[in-house]
């Protein structure tokens, strides 16, 4: 008797784990170009995983195509959440072919780039609208956030009624003023970082948690 009921309990509990076991929740990195969500994406996979999510360029429009990193595990305060990181690319209301002339690419492959990069932004746009379970914003506290793409960007996400936590990066910079971020969203809670130097991940991973767990 003493064996079935052992039997038993063992069987309930394999079965309680796996119907508790939940799928991990999409989180989009969104944000302008050059915002650094790509420096971030990586630093988060290589923190937990040993692995990257793409190549990081002072290019913009580098990334072009949404990256995804499945079962990223962040433990903190005796809690697992698991998360697939999208590493979508950067938004903008006008990509100009132009600007990928000022560093010495060619006009052909300038033009290719920037369509490219123009199909990347509906690409993005449709994650936000469709696949993500929340959102980290990725903002570069070096210049203003209070633009026409931040906005709407803010806006849609709110709309969507999803998560989503702010994070000011690039603050090893001189000129970095996350306070002005802070003035931009008001609604929302700003976390200062630097993705580059790793400064304050351990912030960012207890907000991760607390956010998306």
């Amino acid at each position: 008797m003493g064996l079935f009921t052992d039997l038993k309990d063992s069987i309930s509990r394999v079965t309680d784990k796996l119907f508790s076991a939940q799928e991990p929740k999409r989180i989009g990195i969104y944000g302008p170009p050059n915002a650094g969500k790509t420096t971030l994406a990586n630093r988060i996979a290589r923190d937990w995983t040993g692995d990257a999510v793409g190549p990081e360029s002072h290019i913009p429009h580098e990334t072009r195509r949404a990256r995804r990193k499945e079962n990223v595990e962040i433990e903190r305060d005796g809690k697992t959440v698991s998360i697939d990181i999208v590493d979508t690319p950067g938004v903008t209301t006008k990509v100009d072919y132009e600007e990928f002339l000022d560093h010495d690419m060619e006009k052909e492959d300038a033009v290719r780039r920037s369509r490219e990069a123009t199909e990347g932004v509906a690409e993005a746009m449709h994650w936000l609208r469709e696949d993500v379970d929340g959102v980290i914003y990725v903002l570069d506290s070096t210049t203003d956030p209070f633009t026409q793409v931040n906005t709407m960007l803010i806006g849609i996400i709110e709309s969507q009624d999803l998560p989503v936590l702010i994070l000011a990066n690039k603050t090893d910079l001189e000129d970095s003023s996350v306070q002005r971020i802070r003035n931009a969203f008001p609604q929302h809670e700003t976390i200062p970082l630097s993705a580059l130097e790793g400064e304050n991940m351990d912030e960012v991973y207890a907000k991760i948690a607390e956010y998306f767990g």
